[in-house]
């Protein structure tokens, strides 16, 4: 038998992976899930699921919402993508990573499969999952799209209730390069008589939600009509409303970053539905869940404070909606000087990005250790028609180092650009 590590090697090198090489990896059609769902007795349906999709948002969403069943004391499952540091990380049941020995011998006892289907490495990870949740007598999992969702490996559940964070531009080759299309693509997850929760109402795209849920004949709610978040005198911590009355008082949210108040109400709108479907989560076991997420999930890499002199910040926010709201923090955050260690992947529009970074921040460009990396030196002359400058270097870490080492105390740096890019430093 395979060691973790001999498995880990097996999974990367056999299967098609699109951490690593991108667009080659995606699949468009659900036809190699369903086969290795059937292989291995549709596991699936023998637990109820939570499905989430969206652009920005739905990671820390499907974490909080799986804090909020723990908090409940229900045995609950979460599948999300990618990892940042362990594979293990996508698969968690009450926040504790899949154990190696699963993993392992999920791999020994399918392979031939494997080589039958030839599913790629999310397809085969999705399969992992409902495997392990089905085996452990999950009684929710919360599971996150990859990427889209009509077309995603996870829609072949049938959950409870579906959510839809938001949309924005992101993986356009694949998914459509308006909104409007890409609205379409996640509305696919919306299924009959099943309710659908949007995130944040987008009027460009608000009909399209409305259309589909009335074909699926699915109640629909827009979470920030009903939820919302005031800010009290105190700094962090806020009031919650749920129309005009108090909900929550003093909810101190432990992701710090400003897109969170939208992915809270979010999580709000979701337990007010699972406590009509037979679930039952109290106020104080909501308000711990968004208090605790990160202890209670092992969630990271949420504006995620690295260390305090000088102050060192990471967030995964990588895409155009993703980086404008990093910005808008960047400005309320006070500091003397700005160091960006920026790493991006190449089957992004990075020019579009590029031209919203701040020019007088002092840059640090380097590839994350993946193939889909952009290089160094390439990123560095297209941030230099946009007017940014700073050195190349070898790795993140070598650029993380060489920003801390010249910044002051009273500066802050700054990892971002990609997911892969900060998870080098966390």
């Amino acid at each position: 038998m395979r060691t973790y590590k001999e498995t880990l090697a097996y999974m990367f090198e056999h299967l098609p992976l699109f951490q690593r090489v991108g667009n080659a990896a995606y699949k468009a059609n659900l036809d190699n899930t369903l086969k290795l769902c059937n292989a291995l007795d549709n596991p699936q349906n023998k637990f109820k699921t939570i499905h989430i999709a969206g652009t920005n948002g739905k990671g820390s969403t499907s974490h909080m919402l799986a804090a909020a069943f723990q908090q409940a004391g229900y045995k609950t499952g979460l599948y999300t993508s990618p990892h940042l540091k362990d594979f293990r990380e996508r698969i968690k049941i009450n926040g504790k990573k899949i154990s190696r020995a699963f993993v392992i011998q999920f791999i020994e006892q399918n392979q031939e499969q494997f080589e039958i289907i030839k599913p790629s490495f999310f397809e085969m990870t999705v399969g992992m999952a409902f495997q392990y949740f089905k085996e452990k007598g999950t009684e929710i999992a919360i599971i996150e799209t990859g990427l889209g969702g009509r077309l995603d490996s996870t829609n072949v559940i049938k959950p409870l209730l579906s959510i839809i964070t938001n949309i924005s531009k992101d993986h356009t080759a694949l998914l459509g390069n308006t909104r409007a299309l890409i609205a379409q693509e996640k509305a696919g997850i919306i299924k009959s008589h099943t309710p659908i929760i949007i995130g944040e109402t987008q009027p460009e795209v608000k009909k399209i939600f409305i259309q589909t849920a009335r074909q699926m004949e699915a109640p629909i709610y827009f979470a920030d009509k009903n939820f919302s978040l005031m800010n009290t005198l105190k700094p962090g911590i806020f009031e919650v409303k749920h129309h005009k009355n108090t909900y929550i008082k003093h909810l101190k949210p432990q992701l710090k970053g400003f897109y969170q108040s939208k992915n809270i109400v979010t999580v709000l709108q979701g337990v007010q539905q699972v406590n009509e479907l037979g679930f039952f989560i109290n106020k104080k076991q909501v308000k711990e869940a968004i208090e605790k997420v990160c202890n209670i999930t092992g969630l990271q890499g949420r504006w995620e404070i690295l260390q305090k002199k000088p102050l060192c910040i990471a967030d995964t926010g990588h895409n155009e909606a993703g980086i404008k709201v990093v910005l808008k923090q960047l400005k309320e955050t006070p500091y003397k000087q700005l160091h960006i260690v920026l790493g991006m992947v190449n089957d992004k529009d990075i020019s579009k990005i590029l031209s919203m970074l701040p020019k007088k921040a002092i840059y640090y460009f380097c590839k994350a250790a993946i193939p889909r990396g952009t290089d160094a030196h390439e990123l560095a002359l297209k941030a230099a028609d946009y007017g940014l400058s700073g050195k190349t270097y070898k790795s993140v870490k070598e650029a993380f180092m060489a920003a801390k080492k010249k910044a002051t105390s009273k500066d802050l740096v700054f990892v971002g650009g990609s997911t892969f890019t900060v998870a080098e430093v966390i």
